[in-house]
Order: C-alpha cells, then sequence, then structure tokens
C-alpha cells in the first residue's frame, strides 16, 4: 500500500500545480509595449486621389476572396473565413480607411483575426407533473458551438506590403 499512497502524494500534487493562479490583469497590459512609431505597417502613401485608392482596396479584397462592405465613402471592410482544422475557425477582417494627404492618398489598413473552437455541451432533460411531482428521464442531447476565444490585431509587416502591392496593382 505505500507504493499506492506514493502514487495518490504524486497524482495530487500534479493536480495542485495545474491549478496555479491566472496572472494578474495588469500582467497582461499590453500598451506599455506600444511605440506609436512614425514608421508604421498600416499606413501606405500613394499617388491617387483618395476616392480612386478606396476603389483599389475594395477591387483588391474583392479579387482575394473577400465579403466586402463600404461603410462611408472613404472605409471599406472585409472579411473572409478559415477552417485550419475540423474543431478551429477563424476569421480574418480587414478596415480600409482612405484619406486625401498631398500629395495624393494614404490608406490605413488594419487586420483583426477572431478565433473559434468547437465546444460540446451535454444537456439532460426532466419532466415535471403537476400533483405527482418530477421525473428525470435519461433524455440527454449534446450540442456543438463555435465559440470564440480570442482576438488579435495583425501587426506582420509583410501581410500589409502584399495587401498594399496588390492594392496598388488595381489602380
Amino acid at each position: 500500500m505505500p507504493t499506492q499512497r506514493c502514487l495518490s502524494l504524486i497524482l495530487g500534487c500534479l493536480a495542485a500545480g495545474c491549478a496555479a493562479p491566472s496572472p494578474p490583469l495588469s500582467a497582461l497590459s499590453v500598451y506599455p509595449k506600444e511605440s506609436f512609431g512614425v514608421e508604421t505597417p498600416f499606413e501606405y502613401r500613394l499617388e491617387a486621389d483618395n476616392e480612386s485608392a478606396c476603389e483599389a482596396g475594395r477591387r483588391a479584397l474583392l479579387s482575394q476572396g473577400y465579403q466586402v462592405e463600404q461603410k462611408a465613402k472613404a472605409l471599406i471592410q472585409g472579411q473572409k473565413a478559415f477552417q485550419p482544422s475540423k474543431e478551429h475557425h477563424t476569421r480574418l477582417e480587414i478596415n480600409l480607411v482612405c484619406l486625401a494627404a498631398e500629395p495624393g492618398a494614404v490608406v490605413y489598413a488594419n487586420a483583426k483575426q477572431t478565433y473559434f473552437e468547437l465546444k460540446a455541451s451535454n444537456t439532460s432533460a426532466g419532466l415535471s407533473v403537476t400533483g405527482m411531482g418530477s421525473i428525470s428521464l435519461p433524455w440527454v442531447a449534446s450540442s456543438e458551438n463555435m465559440i470564440k476565444v480570442g482576438e488579435e490585431t495583425v501587426s506582420d509587416g509583410d501581410f500589409y506590403r502584399r495587401l498594399f502591392i496588390l492594392l496598388s496593382h488595381h489602380l
């Protein structure tokens, strides 16, 4: 029996280690890392008027299979869905804002990835009849739903470089 006690003790310690407290929210803060530098991958200057720049952005997104919606004259929004595995889904949303600048126009782009996971939940049924009491029946239903598990701004400079090259191709 000492082996069983030892094994129980080890398993108990392992389980306790898995229950480590989450870091405080202040440790998750990302704003101190924001540099607000002049060089940014989110901005593209071009020699065209802002309406032509927005139209080129709309065509660039459409050419890559994005669902595009023009929210305002200078705002284009596009989104595309990806399913990297059976249990995971990712949505990529791109916003383009086109403004006049000297000379030409400037396009500001930002993309956001939203992550979803398939989660299963089980429910059981019960029946209650007035005057007779309640009866639990062995009806178990299982449902699966895509649950949002995370979201982040795409900050990869190469991603925006490729987008802006395609945008300039559609001018």
